[in-house]
């Protein structure tokens, strides 16, 4: 299993975080609703998350393009399955 690194984890999480209190994209909120609801906890839901903004900044990156909107909602609403999954 590949460590984390812990700096990187913690930036990723405060992203989730940002975009759930100013609801920009409104789409994570709506995601972290339903993955609550379904029963997954707080920090797992907010892991997963954090998962999609992560792959979401690979492909921006290893693709040199900007943000993809859709390409991300259609990642949130796929949770609890992984985007590379």
């Amino acid at each position: 299993m590949a460590k984390t690194n812990p700096v990187l984890k913690q930036t990723i999480l405060e992203v989730v975080n940002n975009q759930l209190k100013s609801l920009d994209p409104p789409e994570t909120k709506q995601t972290y609703d339903r993955l609550v609801a379904d029963g997954i906890s707080d920090q797992e839901a907010r892991r997963l998350i954090g998962c999609v903004v992560s792959s979401e900044i690979f492909d921006v990156l290893k693709q040199q393009q900007p943000f993809d909107h859709d390409r991300f909602v259609k990642a949130l609403n796929k949770l609890p399955k992984l985007p590379w999954e």
